[in-house]
């Protein structure tokens, strides 16, 4: 009747695998015996079976109760047993965490074929089924947990005797699937971009699907598993869940098909009303508050609160989305999203990113079909109520401002703060804004990324630095088209020789509010694009470039105990001028090339190999960009750099030094100095009792901190030899 099926109750507990599954000579317990050793157990003596019966418990075969010594009976009570159960040590000991205290033992719980580690307490437990349980945990009041003989535990795999249609694949990217990944536990932000990314390589595709298959088992028979020092309680539903040490989990809905990774030094923690499906969740993570989560993975250290749903998406490292839906997207580190109607939908954001409230990015509704794509590099911020069209592309720390954007647009000038002004109808731009108007939160920014890297095991170095090898070359592309821009206003028929053109006029005064610009490559529009300061915009990139090199050339000095000398013999030919942030890893395209060929020539052939070759470029990485600071020092000045083009970077790096740190202060204290800031306060000592003196504030301290360090490198590294 239905769909309920009838068998004999004395099987319940027995055959968990089919024995068309079971390799030949082995029963349905050799998998168990792999993950939890045979030996160590005993048979009840009669007096213990006699104990635990008037102790209210019952069993369908008291044969096949194991237990460890030292084995108390009277801590087991009216509990059912099928199967083979195997229970560790029990002792008149109590467990406590927090306000929750336990005494060890199995109290008023089913228990089917399951392992129960020592001193374990298991109180009013519906139904345990097929779990390995280690020492020291705590499970109170769960109405279900099982696991089938055919669970993945949140791995794209499938099993003996399925097919692909059973397959998992996690949709990012794209809503039509069409960027489609697998996941599996350890997958990082890159893994899934490398896999996203590069469609076209058929090769590569098939090599990933590869190697994710073979560091799985096709098998069926594996049983979850519950880590030391667990505490679960006053949950619905846990079905084919691996729980990693020292997991809290308190109040959950329904969690399915999922590796938790947790640790004791990086616990991991979910919370009430939460419904998780079908992911893996990194160690340190939380997920609170009513959050849904399906098809999903997250980084280590990432967080989910208050009602947020994460549906087909990878959620970075280090990143929190709460109040807000997140679908098809990939995220990656340092991203935060914080509020109620927030909606980001089919994006690659490339981290050290925030989705204001309002934010609408990338609602298909608006093409005609589901296959639109934003791609948003770090440092993305998109104001309140941003609405933006498929397809979409921003440069590394775009700032969009409160606007409905009709049009598909391609910024590619970084550091730049975006607007559509309605009025005049026209997109309009300030390229280097941040820079210029917002030091303070421009290097706060990257100075609390760090501070918030609470990562217990870090798979990758990511690079927090707003000035590295992907932002500077594309300051250096924002360049050209500026040059390019200035040439043809100042001369229209101009079609070459616009740096030339541009620095002429800009030596003789020229200097615009702002110049009209074509649309074309920056808006699907006919409308032009208003081009704000853009003068200003040359000296500032030039400014950026300079102390990217400048504190480059010191990084790398420091580290090889070189001078200026070893800057000069720096190979600046030939040098890769693609890089790549995958990941939150900052790449040369070239070894993104060599990887790739290296995965489909089998050299590598697991993700630790493909991991350790992402770690094999930490040790490079200041001289990759030490030797990209040369080349794009040479591109701003013209020639190459010599000896005294470097005395001249130290003269310049000092006033630009400097004047970072004065514009970390002088963009903060206008929020001090605001009248309108002032009105909610009757005086100084009032504001400054909430809100604390621009005097306390520590990190401008830290910025006159690293000020003075650069300053002092400098005057140790960059050393003039004077002449009389």
């Amino acid at each position: 009747m239905g769909f309920i099926k009838r068998f004999d109750a004395q099987l319940l507990g027995y055959d968990f695998v089919n024995k068309e599954f079971l390799p030949e000579g082995k029963d349905e317990h050799y998998i168990r015996y792999q993950q939890k050793e045979k030996n160590g157990f005993r048979k009840l003596t009669g007096q213990e079976v006699d104990m635990l019966v008037r102790n209210g418990n019952m069993s369908d075969n008291w044969d096949t109760v194991l237990v460890d010594d030292p084995f108390n009976p009277g801590l087991v009570r009216n509990c059912i047993f099928y199967g083979l159960v195997r229970i560790g040590k029990l002792e008149p000991q109590c467990l406590e965490y927090h306000d929750l205290r336990l005494p060890v033992g199995l109290y008023n719980s089913m228990i089917i074929s399951s392992d129960v580690g020592d001193n374990v307490a298991i109180h009013n437990v519906g139904y345990l089924s097929h779990y390995i349980l280690d020492s020291e945990s705590m499970l109170f009041n769960i109405d279900e947990m099982e696991t089938s003989n055919k669970s993945k535990f949140g791995n794209g795999i499938i099993k003996d005797g399925e097919t692909e249609a059973q397959r998992l694949w996690m949709e990012i990217c794209n809503e039509n699937g069409g960027r489609k990944v697998l996941p599996f536990d350890g997958m990082l932000t890159s893994d899934a971009y490398l896999w996203s990314k590069f469609r076209d390589d058929k090769e590569l595709m098939r090599r990933f699907q590869e190697i994710t298959e073979n560091a799985y088992s096709s098998k069926r028979g594996f049983y979850g598993r519950v880590g030391k020092g667990c505490v679960i309680k006053n949950t619905s539903s846990i079905k084919d869940v691996n729980i990693g040490d020292c997991t809290y989990i308190k109040g959950a809905n329904k969690l399915k098909n999922l590796t938790i990774n947790s640790t004791e030094d990086s616990p991991t923690q979910i919370g009430e009303g939460v419904e998780l499906v079908n992911g893996i969740i990194g160690t340190g993570c939380k997920a609170f508050y009513g959050v849904k989560a399906v098809r999903f993975v997250m980084g280590v250290n990432s967080s989910l609160k208050y009602g947020a749903r994460l549906i087909n998406s990878f959620l970075g490292e280090n990143s929190t989305i709460s109040c807000c839906e997140v679908l098809n997207s990939l995220i990656y580190p340092s991203h935060e999203q914080h509020h109620n109607n927030s909606f980001l939908i089919a994006s690659c954001v490339q981290g050290q990113s925030n989705i204001a409230a309002g934010a609408t990015l990338g609602s298909n509704h608006t093409s005609r079909a589901n296959d639109g794509e934003i791609i948003a590099k770090r440092g993305f911020w998109a104001g309140l109520s941003t609405t933006i069209k498929h397809n979409s592309r921003f440069g590394s720390f775009t700032l969009l401002t409160k606007a409905n954007y009709l049009h598909s647009i391609n910024i590619d000038l970084p550091f730049a703060l975006v607007g559509n002004n309605e009025s005049e109808n026209r997109l309009e731009i300030i390229p280097a804004y941040w820079w210029r108007y917002n030091m303070y939160a421009l290097e706060r920014n990257a100075w609390k990324f760090v501070m918030r890297d609470k990562r217990g095991e870090v798979g990758q170095k990511f690079e927090y630095s707003y000035l590295a090898p992907d932002s500077v070359s594309e300051i250096l592309v924002a360049l050209d088209k500026l040059y390019r821009w200035i040439a043809e206003e100042v001369e229209p028929c101009a079609t070459d020789n616009h740096r030339a053109i541009a620095e002429k006029a800009i030596a003789e005064g020229y200097n615009p509010a702002s110049i009209l610009i074509s649309s074309e490559g920056i808006e699907a529009s006919s409308r032009k694009v208003l081009l704000k300061k853009p003068v200003q915009a040359v000296m500032a990139y030039r400014e950026m470039v300079k102390y990217y090199a400048l504190i480059s050339f010191i990084d790398y000095m420091m580290a090889n105990n070189a001078g200026l000398e070893g800057i000069l013999s720096l190979d600046s030919d030939g040098i890769d001028r693609c890089w790549m942030n995958v990941g939150g890893q900052i790449f040369r395209c070239s070894f993104i090339e060599e990887l790739k060929h290296r995965v489909k020539s089998n050299e590598l052939n697991s993700w630790d190999a493909i991991h350790a070759a992402y770690r094999s470029q930490d040790d490079t990485y200041i001289y990759d960009k030490a030797r990209y600071a040369k080349y794009a020092m040479e591109q701003i000045i013209g020639q190459k750099l010599s000896l005294e083009s470097l005395f001249q970077l130290a003269d310049e790096g000092v006033a630009i030094a400097q004047m970072v740190k004065e514009r970390v202060f002088q963009s903060r204290l206008k929020d001090y100095n605001d009248p309108f800031r002032k009105i909610v306060y009757d005086n100084q000592e009032e504001m400054d009792a909430v809100i604390g003196s621009i005097n306390d504030n520590d990190f401008i301290a830290h910025s006159e901190a690293v000020c003075q360090q650069t300053l002092n490198d400098i005057e140790s590294l960059f050393v003039r030899k004077y002449t009389a």
